[in-house]
C-alpha cells in the first residue's frame, strides 16, 4: 500500500461584504473577538442540540437543573474545546450571525415584494430563530417564501428523543418524522422502492445490487478499530464500526435506495464533490452506509494505543486502485487521506487490502471529545454534522469504482456496532 498522510483542508476565506441599509453594523466588531474554527464548530453543534426556546428554560435530564439556552451553548463550548465563552458573548455572536443572514436574504431575493415580505417576517423573529434552520424555514414556509423541492435531509438522521420529565416544556432537539430512523437500532428507512434506479445486466453476480459493489469492484470488509495492548504479545481489539464479509444469493432482496439529493448538503459541493461524482457516474457505484458506532470502550491518552482502519476489496480486473477518504464537518472537508493499493491474484480474483491504516489525529480527538459528552442524544447531534466520503477510483483511468457516503449515530445495542447499507439514486 502506498499511503499519504492525512491532509487538512485549506481554511475558507472569511469576511462579509457590507450589504443592505439598516443592517450595516460591522460584523468584525463582535464583542467576543475572533472565534476560532473549533469554537465556531462547537457553537454550531450546540445550536443544533438546543433549539430556540424564548425565555423558557431547558431541563437537562441527567442533572434535573434548568438552564437558559445561551448558558447551555456556552457550557457546551467549554466542554468541547476547553475555551470559555460567556452567555453574553454567545448572545452577541448569535446577533452578529442573524444580521449576516438578514443581509444574505436581502441580496438573494430579487423580487421586491418577496424581499419586503421576508424582512417583515424576520422583524417578528428573534436572532436565535433567524439563525435556526428549522425555525427559520418553518416561518418562511408559512409566508410562502420557501418550500423544499423534496424531503429535507434533516428527517433522515434521527428519530424522536425520549421525553424528559419536569415542570417546564420539554425541548426535543429532533422530532422530524419523514424517513426517521430510531437510534435504538438499524431499522430500514421506509417508503423506498427496493429496485428504484437499479439496472442489472444479465448474468450479474448475486452481490451486485445486494452489497457494496459496482460492476467492477466489490467491498468485502471495512472496519475502524482501536487496539489496546494487554502485554507484550496480546492486545484487545475494539471495533468502532464494522462491515463484515457477506455472501448474498439471488434470493436475497436488493438494497433499498435513498435519493442522493437528501445528503448533498452533508458533503463538499465544490469541484469533485458528491453531486459532480454522481452526475459523472457510474450510478451503480454509489452507496450510503448508516453506522451505529460502538463507543462502549474506555479511552485513555496512551501512546501504545493504535487507532486504525482496514478494508478489503475484490475485482475480476488487474488494476491499481486509489482510495480517497474525506472527513467532513458541516458539509465541509476537514482532512483527506489518499492511499494507493496494488492487486494480488488469489483464488481466481484480484484482491486489494488496505491494512491497519492509521486514523488521523483529528478523528482520534473527535472520538475522545464525543465520549466526554454526557448524553447519547448530544453525541448523535454532533454526529449529525459529521460525515465521511470514500471514493475508490481506477488510478490509471480515474473512473469511479465505488463511492460510499458514511453517516453515523451511537449504538445503543448490546451487540455493538451495527450498520445498514443503501444504494444512492436520483429518482
Amino acid at each position: 500500500t502506498t499511503s499519504a498522510e492525512w491532509v487538512p483542508a485549506p481554511s475558507p476565506r472569511g469576511g462579509s461584504e457590507e450589504l443592505g441599509d439598516g443592517l450595516d453594523k460591522p460584523l468584525e466588531n463582535d464583542a467576543e473577538g475572533v472565534w476560532s474554527p473549533d469554537i465556531e464548530q462547537s457553537f454550531q453543534e450546540a445550536l443544533a442540540i438546543y433549539p430556540p426556546c424564548g425565555r423558557r428554560k431547558i431541563i437537562l435530564s441527567d442533572e434535573g437543573k434548568m438552564y437558559g439556552r445561551n448558558e447551555l451553548i456556552a457550557r457546551y463550548i467549554k466542554l468541547r474545546t476547553g475555551k470559555t465563552r460567556t452567555r453574553k458573548q454567545v448572545s452577541s455572536h448569535i446577533q452578529v450571525l442573524a444580521r449576516r443572514k438578514a443581509r444574505e436574504i436581502q441580496v438573494k431575493l430579487k423580487d421586491q415584494a418577496a424581499k419586503d415580505k421576508a424582512l417583515q417576517s424576520m422583524a417578528t423573529m428573534s436572532s436565535a430563530q433567524i439563525i435556526s434552520p428549522t425555525a427559520f424555514q418553518n416561518k418562511m414556509a408559512l409566508q410562502g417564501l420557501s418550500r423544499p423541492a423534496y424531503p429535507t435531509a434533516g428527517g433522515f438522521w434521527h428519530g424522536t428523543i425520549p421525553a424528559q420529565t419536569g415542570g417546564h416544556e420539554d425541548i426535543k432537539p429532533f422530532s422530524q418524522q419523514s424517513y426517521a430512523m430510531q437510534a435504538s437500532g438499524p431499522t430500514p428507512i421506509t417508503g423506498y422502492e427496493s429496485t428504484a434506479g437499479l439496472s442489472m445486466s444479465p448474468g450479474a453476480p448475486p452481490w451486485q445490487g445486494r452489497s457494496i459493489a459496482s460492476s467492477r469492484l466489490r467491498m468485502l470488509e471495512f472496519s475502524a478499530f482501536l487496539e489496546q495492548p494487554q502485554d507484550s504479545e496480546t492486545f484487545n481489539k475494539h471495533l468502532f464500526v464494522h462491515i463484515g464479509q457477506s455472501n448474498p444469493s439471488y434470493s436475497d432482496a436488493y438494497l433499498e435506495s435513498v435519493d442522493i439529493r437528501q445528503i448533498y448538503d452533508k458533503y463538499p459541493e465544490k469541484k469533485g464533490g458528491l453531486k459532480e461524482l454522481f452526475d459523472k457516474g457510474p450510478h451503480n457505484a454509489f452507496f450510503l452506509v448508516k453506522f451505529w458506532a460502538d463507543l462502549s470502550v474506555n479511552l485513555q491518552d496512551d501512546s501504545s494505543f493504535f487507532y486504525g482502519v482496514s478494508s478489503q476489496y475484490e475485482s475480476s480486473e488487474n488494476m491499481v486502485i486509489t482510495s480517497s477518504t474525506k472527513v467532513c464537518s458541516f458539509g465541509k472537508q476537514v482532512v483527506e487521506k489518499v492511499e494507493t493499493e496494488f492487486a494480488r491474484f488469489e483464488n481466481g480474483r484480484y484482491v486489494f487490502r488496505i491494512h491497519r491504516s492509521p486514523l488521523c489525529e483529528y478523528m482520534i480527538n473527535f472520538i475522545h471529545k464525543l465520549k466526554h459528552l454526557p448524553e447519547k442524544y448530544m453525541m448523535n447531534s454532533v454526529l449529525e454534522n459529521f460525515t465521511i466520503l470514500q471514493v475508490v477510483t481506477n488510478k490509471d483511468t480515474l473512473e469511479t469504482l465505488l463511492c460510499i457516503a458514511y453517516v453515523f449515530e451511537v449504538s445503543t445495542s448490546e451487540h455493538g456496532a451495527q450498520h445498514h447499507i443503501y444504494r444512492l439514486v436520483k429518482d
